[in-house]
């Protein structure tokens, strides 16, 4: 361990095995929590790679609990957080129209940690229990197309991880790798990362982590979603392969808008802002919705371009089809709960 930390201090790269063996530490609650604050700080001053990120990904992953479905092509739309933007809740509404477009969405998520409001905060703002077991989160998959996975439910050795995080108060290798860590099969995904450096390393990493197709973006201002604040940057993995590729607002019909103008708030005002949207209330934040669930869509592959996934956004929304399917998850959801 020694050697391999101070590998890490001399900005050296570790191994996907190398990185599995420091990774069995931590998340085996072997590192006092010094240890572990230079660890994540050292790392994140060299800079991640793929070969990293996917070792860590997976080691979480075979400790997390597991959670079947039926359904084919389950795909999650969860960012990395840490893009210190202040904006509302852009993917977990995103998620409802997915879900009344006929995609399978096992939304993985977590409590704030450096925002005012994450998921888990909105998806208990909803009424709704956010620490099913695994059985009943399978069932809502496969009911409703749609289920919440808490993060420290689905992955309890993060427990050895919060304190630190939470103290060190700056996104690092754990925010990158919280939406590689999904303990469904997923077969695709739309990624957002507040690291514009780290599109093409995330989208290898997504690859041989088994993704069949998926998309890794990073919004103008630096946001970990689309945005209409300026240049979107994605990378588009599918066959094996990764395009760069970029998008401006004005191309897909969209008026810019600073990031001022999706600003959000804490949960209340954010679970606020989702129903405004779903209920198609002209506004900047339906537009930057309808952007990502568009985007979404054609990272699931049920569009083939992401301007045929903004339309069925839009059609979601305005025929009440995401307002219909929050109505239902809520009311399955509590059912079974």
């Amino acid at each position: 361990m020694n050697e391999l930390f101070e590998k890490i201090y001399q900005k050296q790269h570790l191994t996907k095995n190398e990185m599995k063996t420091v990774a069995e530490e931590i998340f085996e609650g072997r590192l006092t929590d010094s240890q572990l604050a230079a660890f994540l700080t050292a790392l994140k001053c060299k800079g991640e790679t793929a070969e990293e990120m996917a070792g860590i990904a997976e080691t979480i992953q075979s400790k997390a609990r597991k959670i079947q479905s039926q359904k084919e092509n389950v795909m999650d739309n969860c960012g990395t957080g840490g893009d210190q933007s202040g904006s509302f809740n852009i993917s977990t509404t995103a998620a409802f129209v997915l879900a009344a477009g006929g995609v399978t969405v096992a939304k993985h998520g977590n409590r704030s940690i450096s925002s005012c409001s994450g998921s888990a905060d909105i998806f208990e703002c909803l009424g709704v229990d956010i620490a099913l077991s695994s059985e009943k989160i399978s069932f809502l998959l496969d009911e409703v197309g749609l289920a919440f996975l808490f993060a420290p439910n689905m992955h309890p050795n993060m427990r050895y991880v919060m304190k630190v995080r939470k103290e060190l108060g700056t996104p690092t290798i754990l925010n990158l790798i919280g939406p590689l860590t999904n303990p469904v099969a997923l077969e695709t995904q739309l990624m957002g990362t507040y690291r514009l450096d780290l599109l093409e390393e995330t989208a290898k990493t997504l690859g041989s982590l088994g993704r069949k197709r998926a998309v890794v973006v990073n919004g103008g201002g630096r946001l970990d979603e689309a945005s209409l604040a300026g240049t979107t940057h994605y990378a588009l993995l599918e066959n094996g392969q990764i395009q760069l590729r970029r998008i401006e607002p004005e191309e897909l019909g969209f008026k810019r808008v600073p990031l001022e103008g999706i600003q959000g708030g804490d949960a209340q005002k954010n679970t606020e802002i989702l129903y405004r949207v779903l209920k198609n209330q002209s506004s900047a934040y339906l537009d930057t919705v309808i952007l990502n669930a568009g985007l979404g869509f054609f990272s699931n592959g049920k569009t083939g371009t992401i301007e045929k996934g903004i339309e069925l956004a839009k059609q979601c929304i305005q025929s009440g089809a995401a307002m219909d399917k929050l109505q239902e998850f809520i009311r399955v959801q509590k059912e079974v709960a």
